[in-house]
């Protein structure tokens, strides 16, 4: 419990220490134009002024002269009170000339408050006076009225109203406690003798007040309130620390029963002490929590007690009030705007999911369009998506909190630039990948060659196209880069027109050609895959110094197993020419034919076959020898 009291001893310490330091200075911030205005405001003023008081001396020494006339003297007196008549409009106009002037400055002037016993404002002073300014009246005025509140003697019938010729005055025997001039009238909207009285009984209130409120009997009245406050604020904290210790044993107590942990397919997410441990740790949470409100109310019923710190409670309710008043407006300012963002939202949804239903059409065969091919509309659905995405997002944008700010628009600013510089290669990707869509160089399925890279197409996308080779290897290659190379697709006609797998063989000259051309047909009608129409054909691409090359060409409509296609088409042109006993010489294989074992294999044989020898001639004059 002693960690309660010494958290609620700090947090009131901390309280009392921002509210002194906000009470200590008042910030003065004026800017240029204000200054100005308020120099041109002082030198009319006091032009105004000095004309005031040398027609208020004009005035009476007219009065004067008016009262020493005589009876019989009419026309004297005429004269006179057509002066003071013109005098009495002058103070008119220059009335109103003053109150005008201080009307255009009442938004931009400062005022500086007369306090009372309590730290409360009693009244504000706008207005210098003589060779005083505003903030130095405004202390004055608060220490007389201090020194008034530990006088004893002092009765409120003891203040009196005094009036001379420039200000009215409320004084205390011979003590000014405050002077109300003109100035001071037209900035509180009322006259001198009104104002004075409204000061007066302000004054006499406040020092009753204090009176009051520092008798012993209403000190010790607040002192058994606080007492009290102290007593239940202690008491519930108690209490709502037994609570929660019994709910974290109900916690406890409950793990293999109702807190089996928390399981999704095969994965584990929590397990019955991991759950007892995140349970018990909210727990712990939530009691803090309850206990700091507890101890946020009891500060200002506590503060309320006393007059000294009732702004004190004042202040600390507006921090939770003033924001929450803030946010609540504001959410209700934001109503219109956002009922606007919330039908464009919904109008644009049934706008895409529209556009989602035509592309399904298509892409299925349910809807043709001439000219418009089923693999083009996902690239077409999506490239309108994020176009109309986007100008949903500069409808909504003037409509979103803050966005007429300039931070926002920085950071928008800020967060374009990095999108822009950041996706240069992504966007060039982008582009590719929609010319490649466009373009149909390929779809999902196609046996292609891209560069050096020949395999299956797996997936398009719009930054890489991936690849799958014959030997299963995923090979992702940027749109860009097949847009600056070559790409050859071998599925694209197969259905129709039917793809030609070819191959070169190397013959010499002794074996006709007929024998050649009729073993490579005879191989490819074996070979599966290989169509019969149409029909193989035989090409004689070269004559070279020691050989002939034949090139055979085969249809298939199998492009994707060319590979297997292949090999067993080398197979059976082995078989073929074997069976015809015609050798495939390599383009260097040297033979010395007699005494040599063929090089056809011995399963092709004859069973009596037998490698022939040497013959060697000799010419007559060796047989001599």
């Amino acid at each position: 419990m002693k960690h309660f009291y010494l958290f609620a001893l700090l947090l009131l310490c901390c309280s009392k220490v921002s509210f002194a330091q906000q009470n200590d200075t008042i910030p003065q911030k004026k800017d240029s134009l204000t200054t100005i205005k308020l120099a041109e405001y002082n030198t009319k003023l006091a032009v105004i002024e000095q004309e005031r008081v040398q027609d208020s001396l004009e005035r009476i020494e007219l009065e004067k002269q008016l009262s020493s006339l005589k009876t019989t003297d009419n026309l004297k007196k005429e004269e006179l009170l057509k002066k003071l008549t013109e005098l009495n409009d002058r103070e008119k106009e220059r009335h109103a000339e003053k109150k005008k002037q201080i009307d255009a400055l009442r938004s931009k002037v400062k005022g500086y408050p007369v306090t009372g016993f309590f730290n409360d404002t009693l009244f504000t002073i706008y207005a210098n006076q003589g060779s005083f300014s505003a903030r130095e009246r405004a202390e004055a005025v608060t220490k007389r009225i201090e020194v008034l509140g530990d006088n004893y003697l002092f009765h409120t019938d003891s203040l009196k109203i005094a009036e001379t010729d420039n200000t009215v005055d409320v004084v205390y025997n011979d003590i000014i406690i405050t002077s109300i001039s003109e100035t001071d009238a037209i900035w509180n909207d009322s006259s001198r003798h009104e104002l004075a009285k409204t000061f007066k009984k302000i004054i006499s209130d406040e020092i009753t007040r204090y009176r009051h409120e520092t008798s012993f009997k209403t000190l010790a009245t607040e002192i058994a309130w606080a007492g009290f406050v102290i007593v239940l604020l202690v008491l519930f904290i108690y209490f709502s620390n037994k609570l929660f210790r019994w709910t974290a044993l109900k916690i406890d107590q409950q793990k293999g029963k109702w807190l089996n942990g928390i399981r999704f397919k095969n994965y584990d997410f929590l397990n019955p002490e991991r759950q007892v441990r995140v349970l018990l740790f909210f727990n712990s949470i939530t009691k803090w929590i309850f206990i700091i409100i507890l101890i946020y109310i009891a500060l200002p019923i506590l503060f309320g007690i006393f007059p000294w710190t009732q702004d004190f409670a004042e202040k600390l309710f507006s921090y939770v009030l003033t924001p929450v008043k803030k946010v609540a407006f504001g959410v209700w300012n934001y109503m219109p705007n956002l009922v606007t963002i919330i039908v464009l939202v919904v109008i644009f949804h049934y706008v895409l999911k529209f556009l989602n239903f035509l592309k399904e059409e298509i892409r299925y065969g349910k809807l043709n369009i001439d000219g418009f091919y089923p693999d083009w509309a996902n690239p077409t659905y999506q490239i309108l998506r994020v176009l109309i995405l986007a100008f949903l997002l500069v409808l909504i944008f003037p409509y979103l909190p803050g966005s007429d700010s300039d931070i926002f628009k920085g950071v928008s600013v800020f967060l374009g630039f990095l999108f822009t510089f950041g996706s240069m290669g992504s966007l060039s990707n982008i582009i590719a990948g929609i010319v490649l869509t466009y373009m149909r160089l390929f779809k999902i399925g196609d046996r292609v060659k891209i560069g050096d890279i020949t395999g299956d197409i797996i997936e398009k996308s719009m930054l890489v196209t991936r690849i799958r080779t014959p030997k299963n290897e995923i090979i992702s290659i940027p749109n860009s880069t097949i847009m600056n190379s070559h790409t050859i697709n071998y599925t694209s006609d197969t259905p129709d027109r039917g793809l030609i797998l070819y191959t070169t063989v190397t013959i010499g000259y002794d074996v006709p050609y007929k024998d050649v051309e009729k073993a490579l047909l005879d191989a490819v009608d074996r070979t599966e895959r290989l169509l019969k129409e149409p029909k193989p054909f035989v090409l004689q691409t070269s004559l070279d110094d020691f050989y002939v090359s034949y090139q055979v060409n085969g249809y298939t409509r199998d492009a994707n197993h060319q590979s297997a296609i292949y090999s067993d088409l080398h197979r059976n042109i082995q078989d073929t020419f074997n069976e015809a006993g015609i050798e495939i010489m390599s383009p260097h294989y040297r033979a010395a034919r007699d005494g040599n074992t063929t090089t056809i294999p011995s399963d092709y044989l004859n069973k009596d076959y037998k490698p022939g020898g040497f013959n060697i001639n000799f010419s007559q004059e060796h047989k001599d020898q």
